[in-house]
């Protein structure tokens, strides 16, 4: 005769498994880190259209380069240069003193209505440095009354080219 084992049902124990998920989950969602998204407005060159350039027009420039960023305006096709400010070896560019150079720039009559400003790297120039010094020239922190708040200086930015160093002609103010 044959003897018919007592089989039973195994049940699937999950509640160890469901009180590791409830406290999972939370400390999962509390560490993670939500990524903020920044949209800066770009004027790019137009390209092959042609343009009439009227030279009675300031621009005001900030050439960034491997060695230094140099702050310069260009009226009646001559360059006036700014500042200087020479990167240190090692070191990084000095974006509080572009950014004091620009302030003090913004306070002249000429400039205070002026909200376009043109940015020209050279080649090799980080992205990272590119932010940087656009987040510079963008906004300043002023205090007003008690409160610190971001001031504009030059919003408006234009990206360019450098101009080689051998074909520049500037007057240094």
């Amino acid at each position: 005769m044959r003897r018919q084992r007592n089989q039973e049902q195994a049940e699937l124990n999950v509640t160890s498994f469901m009180n590791l998920m409830i406290v999972l989950v939370p400390v999962l969602l509390m560490n993670m880190v939500f990524s903020q998204l920044a949209v800066i407005d770009l004027k790019l060159p137009a390209g092959d259209q042609p343009t009439v350039v009227d030279p009675k027009d300031v621009t005001l420039e900030v050439i960034i380069r491997s060695d230094s960023i140099q702050v310069s305006h260009s009226y009646l096709l001559q360059t006036v240069v700014h500042a200087t400010f020479p990167k240190e070896e090692g070191a990084s560019y000095d974006l509080e003193g572009l950014s004091t150079i620009l302030q003090e720039i913004k306070k002249d009559p000429v400039f205070a209505q002026k909200t376009d400003i043109s940015l020209l790297p050279e080649a090799g120039i980080d992205y990272q440095t590119l932010v940087s010094v656009m987040d510079a020239v963008r906004i300043y922190p002023a205090v007003v009354v008690t409160s610190v708040v971001d001031a504009a200086l030059f919003p408006d930015i234009s990206l360019g080219a450098a101009p080689d160093l051998a074909t520049t002609t500037e007057v240094t103010q």
